[in-house]
């Protein structure tokens, strides 16, 4: 299970979870992606956001199970949405330190046919992208190519390396840059300090700034059905490649 996750916004999170979780699927592999965003930017991408709708909220608040919300939006896709209650997860203070493991445990055994689960994060560490780290193996974070962007990257960083030493387990980390406009030299410099300070960590694809990925998700598509010989669907799926091979820059 891989967290999609960056404090900042603006950055490409749901449109890399939305866009690499189809391309994955359409390179043969089995993808659940989970909207864990209370705006459920996601859900919309996808064309399912509908009003009181049910969702990962009615899992995480014990009312309902996986297979209650889970829904195919695609081949090989499916999506357990939001859902409208979402939001209140965020001021649950039942629990104590078992609200980080809401999702850990909800999942636990009911995800093993799917190849690739990606879970969109809130731009904020709270419960929500606490119970997304804590219930996944992996972490890919979107960088846009800006050093506002690489100051959060590294107060997160700081974050990931204080969740290992306290549950003494590791975390594998990707980095993938966003937003990125290959002939500016500040994009250049942010890549540079970035394979300087994350080594091993960073695709080799960076998705390139293009209208097309901004404008796809108000129709309710992906990249691959709005625009698909675009600069961003192409990206995309070499992303998909990166992360189906492991395929990194040195």
């Amino acid at each position: 299970m891989i967290a999609v996750i960056n404090q900042k916004g603006g950055v490409g999170k749901t449109t890399t979870t939305l866009n690499l979780s189809h391309a994955l699927a359409q390179s043969d592999k089995k993808v659940l992606v989970i909207d864990l965003d209370p705006q459920a930017h996601l859900s919309a991408g996808y064309g399912v956001l509908r009003q009181e709708q049910q969702g990962i909220a009615d899992v995480l608040l014990g009312e309902l199970e996986v297979k209650d919300v889970i829904e195919e939006v695609r081949e090989n896709v499916f999506i357990i949405p939001a859902g409208s209650r979402l939001g209140e997860l965020e001021h649950l203070t039942k629990g104590g330190a078992k609200r980080g493991f809401l999702l850990k445990e909800a999942l636990k055994n009911k995800i093993r046919k799917f190849d690739f689960v990606l879970v969109d994060c809130p731009p904020s560490s709270g419960i929500l992208g606490m119970n997304a780290l804590l219930a996944s193996e992996e972490v890919l974070v979107p960088v846009s190519g800006d050093f506002f962007a690489l100051q959060g990257l590294s107060r997160l960083m700081s974050i990931f390396q204080h969740i290992e030493e306290t549950l003494k387990r590791k975390t594998k980390k990707w980095v993938v840059l966003t937003r990125f406009h290959e002939r500016r030299k500040l994009a250049k410099e942010v890549k540079g300090k970035i394979l300087s300070y994350f080594p091993d960590c960073v695709f080799q694809t960076a998705i390139r700034e293009t209208v097309a990925l901004a404008e796809s998700p108000g129709f309710g598509q992906t990249i691959f059905e709005y625009q698909p010989k675009c600069n961003g669907a192409n990206d995309y799926m070499e992303l998909a490649a990166d992360v189906i091979d492991n395929r990194l820059l040195s």
